[in-house]
């Protein structure tokens, strides 16, 4: 169940200036305290905050955001790992059989199903 739940599709971001932190929640699947923890841990984020410390997404950080959930949820990196891979500059590609990451993946995965055999 939780599989499918990290899988799942995320909607299509509108085509707005600024957005509420439940409505970023939304765009990336997960809880508004998710986000707030990861604004935490990726000093990358660097949100606009208004009348009474309100905070407000833009298109970028939404970008920036599932990046992080597609690094922690579906990549299986820890946070550590994944604010090193971002802190590096790098910039994750839709998923491909040449990138090294999914032949990584694809390499462990073969070598359980081969242990399970």
């Amino acid at each position: 169940m939780q599989d499918a739940k990290r899988r799942t599709e995320l909607p299509p971001i509108p085509n707005k200036r600024y957005f509420g932190i439940s409505e970023a929640a939304r765009l990336c699947a997960v809880k508004p305290h998710v986000l707030r923890y990861w604004e935490q841990e990726f000093p990358q984020l660097q949100l606009v905050q208004r009348r009474g410390n309100r905070r407000f997404y833009q298109e970028k950080d939404i970008l920036f955001l599932r990046q992080i959930r597609r690094l922690l949820y579906e990549l299986g990196y820890t946070i550590l790992g994944a604010r090193n891979w971002l802190r590096r500059g790098k910039q994750l590609a839709s998923p491909t059989k040449n990138s090294p990451v999914v032949r990584e993946v694809i390499l462990e995965l073969e070598e359980t199903l081969a242990l399970l055999k």
